[in-house]
C-alpha cells in the first residue's frame, strides 16, 4: 500500500466542483449565455455539470478516505505562489484522517443538496446561478479543509464567506434577503479580523505559515510572553484564532447572522448549517489543537463561549414558528456542543459530533424544505398539522432526524452528544461546571423544541387551508420564485408528497443519521482512526485538566452497552421529559403554552427579541461603524485629504499662478529691462563681495 497519495487525484477533488461551477456560472447565465434557466435544456445542462462535478469529488474523496485508513497520507506543496525572503506563500494539501473524513462529509452532503435542488428550485429564474453558487461553495470548503498552510486556509475561509453572502442574498429583490446577507458578511468580518490577527501572531513568532513548521515550534512558542502584558503569546494567538471560529461557527455573541441566513433558499440553508460554513470554525480549532493544548486560558474561553451558545440559543428555538428558524436555532445550539467539546480537549468528540450532526441536520433542513413545498411555501408551523398521512416519506425521515438530534439511544446523535456531555463532566478546566450544567439542560431544551415542531407539523389538527392563517414569515418565497399564486394552501387544498428528487436525498441522509454513530464511535474516539492526523497525533496533553478522552476510553465497552447504560443516566430521561412535555403542551393542552406566554410576557419578549442582541449590534456596531465611516469620510477624506492636500495644493498653485501672471506683460522691452536690472544686481553683489569669485 502506497504511503503517499497521488497529488493529481487530490487536485481533482476541489477542481471538479469548480469546473461545474464555471460551466453553470459562465455559460448558463448572462456572462456568455450559451444556455439559460428559461429553457429546460439549459437547466438540465447546468445541474448535470454541477452534480457530476460534486459526484466525482465525492467518489474520489471516498477513495482517499479508504487509502488514509490503510495508512496513506499527503503533506506537500502543490504550487509555490511567491517567496518573500524566508517566507514561502504556497498552495498545498495536508490530507490525513481528519481531512479525509471532512472531505467525504462535505461532498456527500453537497451531492444530496445538489440533487434536492433540482426539485426545490424548479422554475426559479436564477436556477443556473444557484447551481453555480452551491458548487463554488463546495470548492471553497474543500480548499479550506485540505489546506496545509494558513494562507490557503484563509483563502478558503474568505471564499466560503463570500459565497455564503451570494447565497443568503440569492433572492436579491427581497429587502430582507439583502439585509441578511449584508449582516452575515459584516458579522463574519468581525470574526475574521481576530482570525487574521492570530495568523499574523503565529507568523511573526514562528516565521512560517505552514502548519507543520508552526507545530514543530510549539514548545518555544509556549514560552513567549506577549509584549506589554504577562499573557503568553500562544494564549493571545489562540483566542484570536477562536474569535474567527466564533464568526464562522456562529458562537455567542457573533451568532446573530445565522438565523437570518434562512432568507436564502432551503437547500443552501442545509449546506451552510450542516456541512460547510458553520463547521469551518470547529474544523479549524481541531486542526490547531496542538496550539490550543498549550493554553488552559484559551480552552476555558472556548468552553464557556460554547456553553453559553448551547443553552441560550436553544431557548430561542422554543418560541420560533418558522419551521426553518427552529432548525436554525438547533444548529446554533449543536455548534455550542461541539465548541464545548473543543474546550474540554475532546477534539475527536467534537469532530465526531460534527460528522453525525452534518447528516441529521441536513436531513432536517431538507425535510423542512419538503414540507414547505407541500404547504405551497407556507413556513409557519401553526398553519400545519396532520401532514403525516399526506407526506409519509417526509414524515418518517423528519422523525429520524429529530430522534438523532435529541440523542435517542442507537441513533447517531446519541453517541456523539452523550460523549460530549461525559467529556465535559471529566474536565477540570475553569468554567467546566457551568458548561456541564449548560449541556445537560440543553438536552431537555433540544428535545422540547424539536418535538414541538414535529408534533405541530405532522400530528394533531389539520390547520392548513384556513382563512385566518398565521403569516409571521418576513416574505413569501413564491414572490422570489416569481409565483403569482397564493401563499399557503387554499381552503380545500391538501398537502402533497414532494417529487423523488426531493425525497431521495431525505432517505439517503436518514440512513447515516441512524447508523453512522454506532459504526464510527470506536475507531474515531478510541481507536486508531486519528493516529495519522496532525491535529491529534501531535497534541501534548499537559496537566490534570486534559484527561477527558482517557476517562471516556476507560468507561467505553462498546456501542450497545453504551446505549443500554444510558437508561440509568439523567441525559436520556431529560430528553424523554422534553418530548413528553412538548406532546402534552401542544397536543393535549395547547392552552397552557399560551397561558405561560401571557403570564411571563417579559421573558417571552426577551426571547422574541433574541436577547436584544440584534438591537445591540445595530446600536453599537452598525451605528458606530456608520459614525466612524461618516467621520472618516467627512473629516478624513473630504476635509483633510481632499480639502487640504488635493484642493489645498491646487489653491496654492492657483494663487501663485494668479500673482505671477502679472509679471508676464508680453512686452519685449519689459523683459529686457528686467534682464538689465538683474545683471546690475549680480554685478553689485560681486563687487561688494557678497558673491565670491574664483
Amino acid at each position: 500500500m502506497a504511503t503517499t497519495l497521488n497529488p493529481n487525484l487530490l487536485l481533482a477533488i476541489p477542481l471538479a466542483p469548480l469546473a461545474g461551477a464555471a460551466i453553470a456560472g459562465l455559460f448558463g447565465t448572462k456572462f456568455f449565455g450559451l444556455f439559460s434557466s428559461e429553457s429546460r435544456g439549459g437547466r438540465v445542462a447546468a445541474h448535470s455539470a454541477t452534480i457530476l462535478g460534486v459526484a466525482i469529488a465525492f467518489v474520489l474523496s471516498v477513495m482517499v478516505l479508504l487509502d488514509v485508513m490503510n495508512g496513506a497520507g499527503y503533506n506537500a506543496t502543490v504550487y509555490e505562489w511567491m517567496t518573500i525572503g524566508a517566507l514561502k506563500l504556497e498552495v498545498g494539501f495536508l490530507v490525513d484522517s481528519l481531512t479525509a473524513m471532512m472531505m467525504v462529509v462535505v461532498t456527500f452532503v453537497s451531492l444530496m443538496v445538489h440533487i434536492y435542488t433540482v426539485g426545490y428550485m424548479e422554475g426559479d429564474p436564477g436556477y443556473n446561478r444557484f447551481f453555480a453558487y452551491i458548487s463554488l461553495f463546495t470548492f471553497s470548503m474543500l480548499m479550506l479543509v485540505m489546506s496545509n498552510n494558513f494562507l490557503q486556509l484563509f483563502f478558503g475561509w474568505e471564499a466560503v464567506g463570500l459565497v455564503s453572502y451570494l447565497l443568503i442574498g440569492f433572492w436579491y429583490t427581497r429587502p430582507t434577503a439583502i439585509f441578511a446577507n449584508m449582516k452575515a458578511f459584516l458579522v463574519n468580518r468581525v470574526g475574521d479580523f481576530g482570525f487574521i490577527l492570530g495568523i499574523g501572531l503565529l507568523l511573526a513568532y514562528s516565521g512560517s505559515m505552514n502548519y507543520t513548521d508552526v507545530f514543530a515550534q510549539r514548545e518555544q512558542l509556549a514560552t513567549v510572553i506577549f509584549p506589554g502584558t504577562d499573557w503568553l503569546m500562544i494564549t493571545v494567538a489562540c483566542i484570536c484564532l477562536f474569535i474567527g471560529a466564533m464568526g464562522k461557527s456562529a458562537q455567542f455573541p457573533l451568532h446573530v447572522w445565522l438565523p437570518d441566513s434562512m432568507e436564502g433558499p432551503t437547500p443552501i440553508s442545509a449546506l451552510i448549517h450542516a456541512a460547510t460554513m458553520v463547521t469551518a470554525g470547529i474544523f479549524m480549532v481541531s486542526r490547531m489543537s496542538p496550539l490550543f493544548e498549550l493554553s488552559d486560558t484559551a480552552l476555558s474561553f472556548v468552553l464557556v463561549i460554547g456553553a453559553i451558545t448551547a443553552l441560550f440559543m436553544g431557548f430561542l428555538g422554543i418560541i420560533q414558528n418558522d419551521i426553518k428558524r427552529v432548525v436554525a436555532y438547533s444548529t446554533l445550539s449543536q455548534l455550542g456542543y461541539m465548541t464545548v467539546a473543543l474546550g474540554a480537549s475532546a477534539y475527536s468528540v467534537a469532530v465526531f459530533h460534527l460528522m453525525t450532526h452534518a447528516f441529521f441536520k441536513a436531513l432536517l433542513f431538507l425535510a423542512a424544505g419538503s414540507v414547505i413545498i407541500g404547504m405551497h411555501h407556507d413556513q409557519d408551523i401553526r398553519n400545519m398539522g396532520g401532514l403525516r398521512k399526506y407526506m409519509p416519506i417526509t414524515w418518517i425521515t423528519s422523525l429520524v432526524g429529530s430522534l438523532a438530534l435529541i440523542g435517542t439511544p442507537f441513533f447517531s446523535g446519541f453517541y456523539s452528544k452523550d460523549s460530549i456531555i461525559e467529556a465535559v463532566a471529566e474536565s477540570h478546566l475553569a468554567g467546566s461546571g457551568f458548561a456541564y450544567f449548560a449541556v445537560l439542560a440543553g438536552v431537555f431544551v433540544t428535545a422540547f423544541y424539536s418535538f414541538r415542531m414535529y408534533f405541530l407539523v405532522f400530528h394533531g389538527e389539520e390547520r392548513f387551508g384556513k382563512v385566518h392563517a398565521h403569516h409571521d414569515h418576513h416574505e413569501e418565497e413564491e414572490e422570489a420564485h416569481g409565483d403569482d399564486h397564493h401563499h399557503g394552501l387554499a381552503p380545500g387544498q391538501k398537502p402533497h408528497e414532494s417529487p423523488w428528487v426531493v425525497t431521495l436525498p431525505l432517505v439517503l441522509l436518514a440512513i447515516p443519521s441512524v447508523i453512522i454513530g454506532a459504526i464510527a464511535i470506536e475507531p474515531m474516539l478510541f481507536g486508531e482512526f486519528f493516529k495519522h492526523g496532525v491535529a491529534f497525533k501531535d497534541v501534548i496533553f499537559v496537566g490534570e485538566n486534559h484527561h477527558a478522552m482517557e476517562e471516556l476510553k476507560e468507561a467505553f465497552h462498546g456501542w450497545v452497552p453504551m446505549a443500554i447504560h444510558s437508561l440509568t443516566t439523567p441525559v436520556l430521561w431529560l430528553a424523554i421529559a422534553g418530548v413528553v412535555l412538548s406532546w402534552f403542551f401542544y397536543m393535549k393542552r395547547p392552552d397552557i403554552p399560551e397561558a405561560i406566554k401571557q403570564r411571563f410576557s417579559s421573558l417571552y419578549k426577551l426571547l422574541d427579541n433574541k436577547y436584544y442582541m440584534d438591537a445591540f449590534n445595530q446600536a453599537v456596531f452598525a451605528r458606530g461603524a456608520r459614525l466612524l465611516g461618516t467621520g472618516l469620510w467627512k473629516g478624513g477624506d473630504q476635509s483633510f485629504i481632499d480639502g487640504l492636500f488635493v484642493n489645498g495644493s491646487a489653491r496654492v498653485v492657483a494663487s501663485f499662478a494668479s500673482a505671477s501672471r502679472y509679471l508676464q506683460s508680453g512686452y519685449i522691452y519689459h523683459y529686457a529691462f528686467a534682464m538689465i536690472i538683474g545683471m546690475l544686481v549680480l554685478l553689485t553683489l560681486t563687487i561688494t563681495g557678497v558673491i565670491g569669485t574664483k
